[in-house]
Order: C-alpha cells, then structure tokens, then sequence
C-alpha cells in the first residue's frame, strides 16, 4: 500500500511510524511533513489546509489511502474533497469535525441528547458576556472562542478583571481569528482530566487506552496554556468502573447522538473528560488524534493500524479485535525558549542520529533540516516517548534521554507524570 499522511507536527509523526510498522505498507509520503518526519517518509511542500494541493498529490503519488490529521483540513472539508475524487481515507468529513470545529455546535449537541457536561451559554455580544459573568461572579470561570484556535482558544480567568480582559481579546481584539465571534462562558469543573480518543466507523465505538495531558507550561500546572507539555499513559484515574460509565452515558451517546443528526462520524474522536465528583463529564470533543496524547498511545497499539484505519473506511470495526500493550508510556515535549509566546527558530539540535537516540522513540513536532542539519522550526520541538513496565520506568527513560539532548533554549517541565504517579499510591 501507498500511504499519504497530512499534517507536519508529533502527531503526524507517530502516525507515520505507526503505519510504517504495518507490513502491508511499502511506501509513505508526509505532506507538509517535518526534519523528523523526512527520516521516516517522503515528504512533500503541501499545506496541511491546501485541499486542491493535498488531492493532487495524492493522485500524484497514487497513494492508496489518505490519513487527515490535523483539525483545520478536517473541519474545511479536506476529506470530502478526497472521497469525491475516489480516495479511501481516515477521518471525518465536514458535516461530522463540526463537533470540533463549533463549541456551540459540540455544546448543543451534549444538551439535547442529554451527554454529561459543563453548565454554558453561549454569546456573541461582549458586553453580554460580562454582564452574565458579573451577575454569577463565579470564579474562576471558563471562557472557550467558538471556533479552532491550535488548542489554546480557552481562557480560565480567576477575577472580574481577567474576565473583561480576556472576552476584549477573543471578541473585540480577535487574537483566534473569526474564531471568537461566539464565545462560550462555562461553569468551572473540578476532578482529574483524562484524554480518551477513541475509533469509531460511525456504529462502533473502541476506545483506545487512557492518557493524561500537561497542558501548562512550567512546572506544577503553572504558567500559561499550552497545546500540551507531555503526557503519560493509562491514566490512573480512568479505572473499570469509569470507563464503563463513559461508555454507558458519553461514547456510545455521542456516536447515535452525531448520527441522528446526520452527521455520521468515522474516524478518531477524541474525549476530553473530567472526573468530576458527580461523576465523568465532557470538557470538550475534538475531531481527530490528540497531541500530545497520540505519542503515547500509539506506542502501545499492538494492531496493524491500517487494519484499523480500513476497518473504518469500510464501516467493519465491529468484526476487528484491537489489542494494547500492557506496559505504560511517557511522553516527555521538549520546547523552544519563550513557548508558547514568540520563540527564535533555525537552532541546530544535538545528541540525536537520523533524528534519533537509543532507548526512546522521539517524535518531532517542530524541526527541519537545514544544510544537513538538524534545527528547530516550532514552539514544541521534540516529544520523547518511552515504553516501561511501570510508569515510573518509562519516565526515568524519557528524561534520561532528554537529557542528552541539546538545543540552546530548550525547556521541558520536570515533573511530567507526578500526578499520576501520586494517584496510583493512592490506588495501591
């Protein structure tokens, strides 16, 4: 098989050693790709969101199946464009990423089909919106622009001033773009977050195993958001009993929820889930592979994905077994100097060969080659991911090998993993 994967970040990176695994593949091409992702694939200079480009080169190249995996292709419609010119792909059409591509849309739907989540209304006026948050004065509260904003389009202000701050950017300013035209004001959840993406063909839904995000940038769930630190796999907090909970109220909902809409989903949908003391509910959906959440989730798929990825194609996941490795993984993201505000590019990274080093998998979000040599070209470079048979493990793994590699800048959070880590003594 000829395999086409779109995107250029860590995501599309595991993806692209994930299917390299596959013996049914012989070739892969990686659109617009990255320094990384060039060691495991072709990669060619097409946007991720260039649909007329990523059709063309598809039939250039005669792929035979057409991974989409980034959110803004998705929601624009890329993989409709691509069933229409024949292709077999992964992914959900338009009508189905809307569940990502809207919060309104997504928070509607949750309402109506009676799905666990956050109390909201929704505005598009800003002086609603701060006349709503004088009269709860309930802090912190949850802000969320309506549309995609690269994962970072919500704001959790802790006082009025904030508040009023933070509704002037998204709305009045426009720092997402279109994106804050509505805004959704929630109620603040409490409980442990646990990311949980699962395959669905749009009749079956299989979760895949559990992970846990580090979306702050420094240590102790300080500083600002970012698209995500690091992340470990299971999640200690997502037991039996929680899964089958989520399965009964939120999944399978979700899925006949989406279908009756008209909306069939068939791809990776992604739940954002707190365990709240009532019980597990929706923070948000999202329309695709999560990242970092994928680089250590795949790691631990033992299936042939491509099994999977045409299972869904052909609407057959329910006749195909899924296994998962039993031991735990770590992703550790090493980042520029100044993520996620501006950050320089174009620095040369040291201690890896061929993009690698002995031990770990590193998954490369922001890198190119530049004469020969390897560089930084985005805020979150390197994801380094390791398989242990316990937690503790596979992050001793990961941050030794962070440790023997070198960008001038870099950072990473220390302490990846110390709640789960906390929550399985907890458990014991």
């Amino acid at each position: 098989m000829r395999v086409l994967v779109v995107g250029g970040g860590g995501r599309e990176h595991a993806l692209v050693r994930k299917i390299k695994e596959s013996p049914r593949v012989d070739y892969i091409a990686c659109c617009p790709g990255n320094g990384g992702i060039s060691y495991d694939a072709e990669c060619f200079n097409v946007s991720a969101t260039d649909i007329d480009g990523v059709v063309k080169l598809a039939k250039k190249i005669k792929a035979d199946f057409v991974v989409v995996a980034p959110d803004d292709p998705l929601v624009m419609g890329m993989v409709d464009a691509l069933n229409k010119e024949g292709f077999a792909t992964f992914g959900p059409d338009s009508r189905a990423a809307i569940i990502e591509g809207s919060k309104v849309f997504s928070k509607n739907l949750m309402e109506k089909y009676n799905i666990p989540t956050a109390e909201y209304k929704v505005f598009s006026n800003p002086e609603d919106v701060i006349e709503y948050i004088k009269q709860k004065n309930e802090f912190p509260a949850v802000i969320k622009a309506d549309g995609l904003a690269l994962g970072k389009g919500v704001i959790i202000p802790e006082n009025l001033d904030e508040a009023v701050a933070g509704v002037k950017e998204i709305m009045e300013d426009k720092i997402f773009g279109e994106s804050g035209n509505n805004v959704v004001v929630e109620e603040f959840l409490t409980g442990p977050e646990v990311s949980v993406l699962a395959f669905t063909d749009g009749k079956t839904v299989k979760p895949m195993v559990s992970s846990m995000d580090h979306k702050r940038a420094l240590n102790g769930d300080k500083g600002l958001n970012t698209g995500g630190m690091g992340t470990v796999s299971p999640n200690p907090y997502y037991t039996d009993d929680v899964a089958a909970e989520c399965m009964e109220k939120i999944f399978i909902p979700t899925i006949n929820a989406m279908n009756s809409e008209g909306r069939t989903f068939k791809g990776c949908l992604y739940f954002g889930l707190m365990i709240t003391p009532k019980g597990p509910k929706v923070i948000e959906y999202n329309c695709r592979f999560g990242d970092p959440e994928t680089q250590v989730v795949l790691p631990r798929l033992k299936t042939d994905i491509m099994d999977i990825f045409e299972a869904i194609n052909n609407e057959t996941l329910a006749e195909l077994d899924i296994e998962w490795d039993s031991r735990a993984a770590a992703c550790v993201i090493m980042a520029s100097g100044g993520y996620p505000k501006s950050y320089p590019k174009g620095i040369e990274i040291k201690g890896l060969v061929n993009g690698q080093t002995d031990g770990v998998t590193v998954y490369h979000a922001g890198t190119a080659l530049k004469d020969d040599k390897l560089v930084t070209s985005g805020g979150r470079v390197l994801g380094v991911t390791a398989l242990g048979d316990d937690l503790q493990s596979a992050l001793d793994k990961s941050y030794n090998a962070v440790k023997a590699i070198e960008f001038d800048g870099a950072h990473y959070r220390n302490d990846i993993g110390k709640k789960a880590l906390a929550a399985l003594k907890q458990v014991r």
